[in-house]
C-alpha cells in the first residue's frame, strides 16, 4: 500500500486533493480479490487478511454487513470463503440476470435499513440465479450423456453446450461445474439476444489448457470462426455466428485433443494425505482456520483416508449430511455441498474412501469438529 500510494504521487494524482485513506478500502479490496478468484500471492493473502481483520471489526461497508447479514454469516468471525460462497454469488447476482447498478448502490450505500433492503433484493435475485443455474445443470447433463464420445472409454477432449433459451447470465457458472464434473475444458453458450444470430459463450479450463491461447490459436488457424474473444489461461469468452456451431465444436475438440496429455483428463487430486486419530480435533480445525486467507492457488488443506458410512440424508435438497466411522472406531459427522442429487444418497454405499477438509459447525453458540466432503470413491 505504501508502494501504491508513492507510485500515485509520483503521477501527481493526488494534487489539489486530500490523500485518501487506502485502510478504508481494504474491505472492498478483499471481498474483490476472492469474488474474482485472483490468486493469493503473498501480497494479496496480506491484503485480503486485513481486509478481513477490518470486516470482522464492523470498519467495512455498510452493504458488506447486509449482504453477511443475508447469507446468516457471523461478521466477526467472516472467512475468506464466506466472501466466495455467501457474499460474493448475491452481489454478482444483480450483473448476471439484469445490471449492476443494484450491487454498486448497496457497497456504496450508507444508510442501514436501505443496505437491508438492497441486500434482500439482492438475495432474491440470485435464488432466481440458483433456479435457472438448476434447470441448465440439469440440461447439460441430458447433453452430455448423449454424446457419444462422453460415453466411451475415449472420452471428448473438449465440450461445447448451447441451448436456445439459456440465460446468458448464468453460463459462466454453468461451464464451470461441468468442468468440475468431467474434469473436461467447456464452453457453455447463450444467444447473445432474442434477435441476434450470434451466440456468446463463457469458457473454463483445467490445468495445462491455456484457454485464451488455445482460442488464439484456434483464431490464427480459421479467421472466419470466431468473431471475437478474450480472457486467461483458466477463463475466458466469445462469440461466434450461430450457423458455425458445429463446426467450432469439432475444430474446439480437436485443438485440446493436439495438445492435451491423457493423465490430464484423469482428475488427479492431491492431498495433504492421511490423519491419525489424534488429529481429528476441533482445535487442528480451529489451527487451519486461522492459517488462512485460503483462496485460488493457496488452497485449504485436504486430507484423505477410508471411512464406513453409517448414515447419509439430504439437507435442503442439495447437501449430503453423513454420519462416518474411521477405521479406528471415531465417528464424525460430515457435510457434502452440492451433492449430485441423481447419484446421492446411496444407501449401498456402506464403505469409501473420501477426500475431506477439517471443518467447524457451530451451532447455537456450541462449535464442534466435522468433516467437509470433497470427494468419495466407494470401495
Amino acid at each position: 500500500m505504501m508502494a501504491l500510494r508513492s507510485r500515485m504521487r509520483e503521477q501527481h494524482l493526488f494534487e489539489n486533493k486530500p490523500e485518501p485513506n487506502f485502510a478504508e478500502l481494504l474491505d472492498l479490496v478483499a471481498l474483490g480479490t476472492v469474488a474474482d478468484v485472483v490468486p493469493l500471492d503473498q501480497n494479496n493473502r496480506i491484503l485480503v487478511h486485513q481486509g478481513l481483520q477490518r470486516i470482522r471489526s464492523g470498519h467495512c461497508r455498510l452493504g458488506i454487513k447486509a449482504l453477511a447479514e443475508v447469507g446468516k454469516r457471523d461478521l466477526s468471525t467472516l472467512q475468506a470463503a464466506d466472501l466466495g460462497f455467501a457474499i460474493a454469488p448475491r452481489l454478482n447476482a444483480a450483473g448476471r440476470l439484469e445490471n449492476m447498478s443494484l450491487g454498486v448502490e448497496l457497497l456504496i450505500c450508507e444508510n442501514m435499513e436501505l443496505a437491508r433492503r438492497l441486500a434482500l433484493d439482492l438475495d432474491s435475485l440470485n435464488q432466481t440465479r440458483k433456479e435457472f443455474e438448476q434447470e441448465m445443470k440439469a440440461e447439460a447433463l441430458s447433453i452430455c450423456a448423449n454424446l457419444p464420445s462422453l460415453a466411451q472409454s475415449e472420452q471428448a477432449h473438449g465440450i461445447v453446450l448451447y441451448q436456445a433459451d439459456w440465460h446468458q447470465g448464468v453460463i459462466g457458472i454453468l461451464a464451470s461445474r461441468i468442468k468440475d464434473q468431467f474434469n473436461r475444458p467447456v464452453i457453455a453458450f447463450a444467444q447473445e439476444s432474442e434477435e441476434s444470430e450470434y451466440l456468446k459463450g463463457s469458457a473454463r479450463s483445467i490445468n495445462g489448457v491455456h484457454m485464451r491461447d488455445l482460442l488464439e490459436h484456434i483464431d490464427m488457424r480459421h479467421p472466419d470462426l470466431i468473431e471475437k474473444f478474450g480472457g486467461h489461461a483458466m477463463a475466458a469468452g466469445l462469440t461466434i455466428h450461430q450457423s458455425k456451431l458445429d463446426l467450432f465444436k469439432q475444430i474446439f475438440d480437436q485443438s485440446i485433443n493436439a495438445i492435451i496429455e491423457p493423465e490430464q483428463l484423469q482428475g488427479i487430486i492431491y492431498t495433504d494425505g492421511e490423519l491419525n486419530a489424534q488429529e481429528f480435533t476441533l482445535a487442528n480445525a480451529e489451527m487451519i482456520r486461522q492459517g488462512g486467507p485460503w483462496g485460488q492457488h493457496f488452497p485449504e488443506p485436504s486430507f484423505e483416508g477410508e471411512f464406513s458410512i453409517l448414515q447419509q440424508k439430504l439437507l435442503a435438497g442439495k447437501h449430503l449430511k453423513l454420519m462416518l466411522q474411521s477405521e479406528k472406531g471415531q465417528l464424525f459427522d460430515a457435510i457434502w455441498f452440492n451433492v449430485d442429487v441423481r447419484a446421492f444418497p446411496d444407501l449401498s454405499i456402506k464403505k469409501a474412501r473420501l477426500v475431506y477438509r477439517l471443518d467447524i459447525n457451530e451451532f447455537r453458540g456450541e462449535k464442534s469438529l466435522q468433516l467437509k466432503v470433497e470427494y468419495l470413491k466407494y470401495i
